[in-house]
């Protein structure tokens, strides 16, 4: 392809100096390969490379793919961290030089480029550029220039230090059907018409970008594929797809595979699930070969990752941890409030006690309570344990859970626990799409679930063996693959083969529990034995949870949480992963079937109960009255809600405890305190004063709204808003499969700890309060400076014609204007007409109660948009672009 052609054809995100021609010696002659390579750039800025990323493309694509990473190679550069970046276009692609075509490409047609002269292709690349072996060398691959980056580093292992690769395949069982994707293309008698003849599968292709490419960005990817001479490599890359065993291909793919195996090098995958060719199989059979490897799940994005997301940030993070990094400080977390013990070993001592007659777990549904003793909650455990290992379940396997909370959950998920497997907990409060975005992000090895949920499970293709709970007919078994039922294993008891599984390391993997989603696509945190077991030891010191205590469980982690407590759990009749279904006689009913003092609730499951009060007969609220302690956790609680719950429950003590999934207590705070900290007239909610074991930090917000990079101690900035950080033996071990996310949230190393950055916003009083304000994401920048939705959310939600509010900022960051929307008390109409404006009296209570922020305008809708698991987290973003619509004329319905 002539020189000039490039530098005739727009092509945004390329500089001229990059781009040259090279010409390398092949297995079968010299060719000039087209590379883009930021070395001399590097050079003229008197910078030595601290290494080489070769990067390979794919098909239909060219080097232009990487002109993100190519950019960032220059501008992210110092003398001491700086990476050359090499694209080559590959022969028959991009500007690279031409094949002769005398037939059309097909399975037997000889003219096409083999796999294996791809390998032989980039040995005479990296010649002809005289890699700088002497330092790091990296391969970046995608699509198949992803298979053929790591079988080319595979075969050069004392040349390449480490391998990163996007989207890709390394094996496809030769039985098994092409991806549908791939299907029309690759057959014979329309592959040409579908890749040379025209330049569908080019337009197929480049249409696979998250919302679309922009049209100056397709026609640079388009521009060596003009004609049909030009497209021959892409016909040709598409015959070379060795789906079949006998393709001439084949021995060379699986010779390749099966060395990556043997890769122990560094290794980073940067993932697009939405990819319909590279679908999540092939992802975990690469994580099946590179068990080391790093991967970054890019959610939402699909098979052109490279345009749908920040790559570029990931790589050259990832490389500087991995090759250039000061040796990192040491830090730890703070002590636990208590002394750790197994997850078991509480079970194992109540089993063996005088109270191993006493109910372990009690569940009431359908007007039926359902109990379980300790003795036999153990005994229950260890069949399903031994159960489990004889079908195959194995240390480090991951177990979706598919279960309510109650009885049989409990067992199952002790039963995962004994043997060291990995309990998957993603709710039905994710909705049905988030649960498949979390279950095939876990990828689990096996799924044991109700009826319904296996049923969703195989309609829906989610990965891992299935076991039934219940015994199901030889009709459901075919339907939803059932290999087992809990219900048979208990059946047959406990094996002697239990005893040769030793106790899962304190280190190991034991849940991942997804995030609400609330704030954007769920996120698996991990947790470990250890780091549940100091959650255990903190809720013994903090609420005096001990052997022998009976709590209701509104809220599923306490309840999953008490048999390592030895604290008998009581579900009431509700759909736990609906909140607000709770009532005042469902509670009132569980307190007394289980001699229950405590009672664990979120706000929506609490404000329900007061809600459905006036229902409780006398029995009933004398059993409230029996319960020592309300705890509420999951988000903010309003004072007058806890003044009613208070009523309620006349002898407990009401605490509404600060915490997340990635550590569900942090700090906690009391009824009567609350009420006192209003009195100084802070900013917020108050959530109260570190529990013990707990360690605070704060990054304070410029005036954008962004957190500072450098750690301050909370009391050296009293009242400065900030994102809240927090440390503590009970945080999370890390995100699931998102190195970056996990990376960017823990990166500090203040005071020697480490720390977890919540996405919180919030300040410290004086007095050594927390008083939280929002979400990060949500900060509103007003020309007098940041802040949090909170900040005036909690004083109009005081109004008495307002039920819940929601501000909001709208407008030029650093310049918003504060929009406060209400969704009014039951009965009252608060609009003028139809208009969502509310009424002018309205309005100026709201300004008037919002002293610390000028609120431009004030909207009213029948109701707010929540998030389905909690009932009570506000979807701030789609208010805000619904209140910037309506502001600027526009009719359109509330969010």
């Amino acid at each position: 392809m002539p020189a000039e052609v490039l530098t005739k054809t727009p092509l945004p995100g390329i500089q001229t100096q990059w781009s040259r021609l090279v010409t390398a010696e092949s297995s079968d002659g010299p060719h000039a390969f087209h590379v883009l390579d930021t070395g001399p750039a590097l050079q003229a800025q008197g910078i030595t490379p601290t290494g080489t990323i070769l990067a390979v493309h794919g098909n239909p694509t060219w080097s232009y793919l990487w002109r993100a990473v190519l950019e960032a190679s220059v501008r992210v550069a110092t003398p001491h961290n700086a990476w050359r970046v090499i694209a080559p276009d590959q022969l028959d692609m991009g500007f690279s030089d031409r094949l002769a075509h005398p037939e059309p490409p097909g399975p037997g047609a000889a003219s096409y480029r083999r796999f294996g002269q791809r390998l032989d292709d980039l040995d005479g690349l990296a010649e002809a550029l005289e890699l700088d072996v002497d330092r790091p060398v990296v391969t970046l691959g995608h699509d198949w220039g992803g298979i053929i980056s790591l079988a080319w580093a595979t075969r050069h292992r004392n040349m390449v230090d480490a391998v990163v690769t996007l989207n890709t395949a390394v094996d496809h069982p030769s039985g098994d059907p092409v991806p549908a994707a791939l299907q029309a293309a690759m057959a014979p008698g329309l592959l040409p018409s579908s890749t040379v003849l025209t330049n569908a599968f080019l337009r197929v292709t480049l249409g696979l970008a998250d919302g679309g490419l922009a049209p100056e960005v397709a026609a640079a990817y388009r521009a060596p594929y003009v004609s049909r001479n030009g497209r021959g490599g892409i016909g040709g890359f598409v015959a070379d797809i060795p789906a079949s065993a006998h393709h001439a291909s084949r021995a060379v793919l699986d010779e390749s595979a099966a060395a990556l195996r043997e890769w122990d090098k560094p290794a980073l995958l940067m993932w697009g699930p939405k990819d319909p060719v590279f679908r999540d199989q092939y992802l975990h059979d690469l994580l099946d070969r590179l068990p080391q490897a790093d991967l970054h799940r890019f959610e939402g994005a699909g098979h052109l990752v490279a345009e749908d997301r920040d790559i570029a940030k990931v790589l050259f993070t990832w490389l500087s941890d991995t090759f250039t990094s000061a040796a990192a400080t040491t830090a730890v977390s703070p002590p636990p409030a208590d002394e750790i013990s197994g997850l078991h070993d509480q079970l194992d001592q109540m089993a063996l006690s005088w109270r191993r007659d006493s109910a372990s777990v009690v569940q009431l549904a359908d007007d039926q309570t359902t109990e379980v003793s300790w003795a036999e909650l153990k005994s229950q455990v260890d069949s399903l344990a031994s159960g489990f290992y004889e079908l195959g379940m194995r240390h480090g396997d991951r177990v979706s859970l598919l279960v309510q909370p109650g009885n049989q959950l409990t067992a199952i998920l002790y039963a995962c626990l004994r043997l060291g497997a990995v309990a998957v907990v993603a709710d039905a409060g994710l909705g049905l799409k988030g649960m498949t975005r979390a279950v095939r992000s876990a990828w689990p090895d096996w799924v044991i679930g109700e009826k319904t949920g296996l049923l969703v499970a195989s309609t829906l293709g989610w990965p891992g063996k299935r076991i039934s709970v219940n015994a199901l007919s030889p009709r459901l078994v075919r339907l939803t693959g059932a290999q087992a039922s809990v219900e048979r294993l208990l059946r047959r008891g406990t094996s002697t083969t239990l005893e040769t599984v030793p106790i899962p390391d304190p280190e190991s993997a034991a849940a991942i529990l997804f995030t609400s989603g609330s704030t954007g696509p769920a996120k698996g945190v991990v947790y470990t034995h250890r780091r549940l077991g100091a959650l255990v030891a903190l809720l013994r010191q903090t609420f005096a949870v001990s052997p022998g205590s009976s709590l209701i469980a509104g809220f599923a982690p306490f309840a999953l949480l008490g048999p390592a407590i030895g604290a008998t759990s009581v579900t009431p009749d509700m759909t736990v992963t609906k909140p607000a279904t709770l009532t005042a006689e469902a509670v009132a009913e569980a307190a007394a079937a289980g001699d229950a003092t405590m009672f664990f609730g979120s706000p929506a499951a609490l404000s329900n109960v007061v809600a459905t009060s006036g229902e409780l007969s006398a029995d009933q609220a004398e059993a409230l009255q029996r319960i020592r302690l309300v705890l509420s956790a999951g988000a903010p609680v309003h004072p007058e809600l806890l003044d009613k719950v208070q009523q309620l429950f006349p002898q407990a003590q009401l605490h509404t405890p600060y915490g997340m999934t990635e550590g569900l207590l942090q700090t906690d705070i009391t009824r009567q305190q609350i009420h006192t900290a209003m009195e100084t007239d802070q900013l917020g909610v108050c959530v109260g004063t570190a529990v013990e074991g707990v360690e605070f930090a704060v990054a304070p917000l410029n005036s954008l709204g962004r957190p500072a990079e450098a750690l301050r101690d909370p009391d050296s900035a009293p009242g400065v808003l900030s994102e809240i950080v927090v440390s503590a033996a009970h945080l999370k071990a890390g995100y699931d499969r998102l190195w970056l996310t996990d990376r960017e949230s823990r990166r500090d190393r203040h005071r020697g700890l480490l720390w977890h950055r919540t996405g919180d916003i919030g300040h410290f009083d004086p007095s050594g309060r927390l008083w939280v304000q929002g979400r990060l994401q949500h900060v509103m920048t007003t020309p007098a400076g940041p802040l949090g939705p909170g900040a005036v959310e909690t004083r109009v939600d005081a109004i008495e014609e307002v039920a819940r509010s929601a501000a909001v900022g709208v407008g030029p960051a650093g310049t918003q204007a504060v929009v406060v929307i209400i969704e009014p008390s039951p009965g009252k109409n608060l609009t003028v007409g139809s208009s969502p404006l509310a009424l002018p009296e309205l309005s100026r209570r709201v300004r008037d109660a919002s002293v610390d922020a000028p609120v431009s305008a004030v909207l009213v809708v029948d109701s707010l948009p929540t998030d389905i698991r909690h009932n009570s987290k506000i979807d701030r973003t789609a208010l805000a672009s619904w209140a910037n619509r309506i502001l600027a004329g526009e009719k359109v319905p509330a969010p």
